[in-house]
């Protein structure tokens, strides 16, 4: 990382280029290097040059980044395509042009098949520039397939200079996979721990008790399910996930675990300064959630097509479908402002079940912009993702939309959201999270309260920002994989009649599947971990 005095040099030549450099089409220059003798990667120079050559105005400045050629980038998002992708979008593409001479065309992998079809684009090296990235997205695993370009401190020195200054070390270490960098993170920290979203009218109406244990919501689960036809108690996210939607809360909340990566059945204890691994399924805490999970089954507190459905929990509890959903505080905050702002019929409320269990903050790799590997444009793609996530005037638009149409700015750090606010919402802006960030005005206050008693409580451990590189072991876990798919999942959704021998056929299943060879790399790289730091 640079110094902060030498990047105050470099702001100044910076400063001082762009004056020398500035040319008749007002177009403006997002970087320059911190090095003249300084190359960047093979493939930003070969499209740099590339550029400067079919371009017919003067060559920039020596130092300059040339945006003389206007440059059209694909961006692929997670989550639905807003109603108001064109309007919104217009206008960043208005500022992108001014700015860089670029433009950025969004397409959105839906929540009903994104797990399927991301993998895909990146195997079959479709044409596109950018894709959002994150830990829970396969991150590490892309980038190790060769998926998302190598950023180097280079290039971002000199295409994404603002990021570079103002994002943390721990940060751009926390996104490098075996020493290397392929992605831009997100630039504000966050809670991901998991609460319960219910509805607080159906709670009060059977008089059941306060939902602050996993006993308590397995009343109130059971009780809609008698008492309220038409309405599914619980209903999970759709995707390939391997674990039950509710792990993150009754197994690694609840035993204070930390699980790594939730495609390996991997867990260590968070007091545990060792950190020795074991497999989870082989825990006497699973099969207790196992007997609990069968329980609800049986009760119907989720629908018996769980495994197949495809629907969108958070439209389904906005709409009054189901009763329960769960997310992180930030997500389920969110929805329960947009309930209260169009009215809705439902009171609302949100339930920590896990009182007083330690809780942590996410990594940079919760949200972050990769570049992808077979970009024709990777300086304007670093160009727009730093001006995206650290220029006021653009960051507000792709976080929140247009003012006056979808929100209204409150001072410099909060807004208010306005009717047509649900057009442009629900998909993965997230990966721009900077300080930059506004708070809705009207994000409830309980969502609040609850983040304050987290943030001033966070669990620190010393696997924290530990990555694991998968690459000796990809295969073991893809296989690994398919079987919590085809016999973890069915248990724990409570549809394997024989608790006892449905997880003796998994383990062995396990076994054959290579989960020792994945056990043993894991604990190897851990105690390397731990002996350096």
């Amino acid at each position: 990382m640079l110094r902060k005095s030498r990047w105050t040099m470099f702001t100044l030549l910076f400063a001082f280029v762009m004056i020398m450099s500035a040319c008749g089409n007002n177009n403006k220059n997002s970087g320059s290097s911190a090095s003249q003798s300084t190359e960047p990667s093979k493939s930003a120079s070969t499209t740099a040059s590339a550029s400067a050559a079919s371009s017919s105005a003067a060559a920039p400045a020596e130092g300059a980044v040339d945006t003389s050629k206007e440059v059209k980038l694909k961006m692929i998002f997670v989550g639905p395509k807003p109603v108001d992708y064109d309007s919104v979008f217009a206008e960043i593409n208005k500022k992108l042009k001014e700015k860089i001479n670029a433009t950025i065309e969004g397409e959105f992998l839906d929540w009903s098949d994104w797990a399927q079809k991301y993998p895909l684009k990146l195997a079959a090296d479709e044409n596109f520039d950018l894709i959002y990235s994150a830990n829970w997205a396969g991150y590490n695993d892309q980038a190790l397939k060769g998926g998302f370009l190598e950023l180097t401190d280079d290039m971002l020195a000199k295409y994404a200079p603002q990021a570079w200054a103002n994002m943390s070390k721990v940060s751009w270490d926390q996104a490098k996979v075996n020493g290397k960098l392929y992605m831009v993170p997100q630039n504000r920290g966050e809670s991901v721990e998991k609460l319960i979203l219910y509805r607080e009218d159906l709670r009060k109406k059977y008089n059941l008790p306060e939902i602050n244990s996993p006993e308590a919501y397995a009343t109130y689960l059971k009780t809609i399910a008698e008492k309220e036809k038409g309405i599914v108690p619980f209903t999970p996210e759709t995707g390939d996930w391997k674990f039950h939607n509710l792990d993150r809360v009754l197994l690694k909340q609840q035993n204070e675990w930390n699980m790594f990566d939730l495609d390996m059945p991997f867990a260590f204890k968070l007091t545990d300064e060792k950190g020795q691994v074991f497999n989870v399924y082989n825990t006497p805490e699973f099969k207790q959630l196992a007997t609990y999970y069968k329980d609800l089954a049986d009760h119907n507190a989720w629908s018996k097509n769980v495994l197949n459905s495809k629907n969108d929990h958070q439209a389904d509890f906005k709409a009054g479908k189901t009763a329960s959903i769960t997310h992180n505080n930030g997500t389920l905050g969110a929805l329960m402002a947009l309930m209260r702002q169009e009215n809705s019929p439902y009171e609302v409320a949100l339930a920590d079940i896990n009182q007083g269990k330690k809780k942590s903050v996410a990594i940079s790799t919760q949200n972050g912009t990769s570049v992808h590997a077979t970009s024709k444009n990777p300086e304007r793609a670093l160009m727009a993702i730093d001006l995206l996530q650290n220029d006021k005037e653009l960051h507000d638009l792709v976080m929140y939309g247009i003012n006056g149409v979808h929100y209204e700015p409150v001072g410099d750090d909060k807004y208010k959201a306005l009717d047509k606010n649900p057009n442009y919402t629900g998909f993965s802006n997230w990966s721009f999270n900077s300080p930059l960030n506004r708070d809705n005005e009207a994000f409830p206050q309980e969502a609040s309260d609850l983040v304050k008693s987290w943030e001033a409580n966070v669990y620190h451990y010393p696997l924290e920002t530990f990555v694991f590189d998968n690459s000796k072991v990809k295969t073991e876990i893809a296989n690994v994989g398919n079987v919590m798919l085809r016999y973890g999942i069915p248990l724990e959704y409570g549809l394997v009649k024989d608790i006892d021998k449905g997880l003796a056929d998994l383990n062995k299943q396990l076994e054959a599947a290579g989960i020792a060879k994945i056990q043993t790399e894991l604990q190897s790289q851990i105690d390397a971990f731990l002996a350096k730091n």
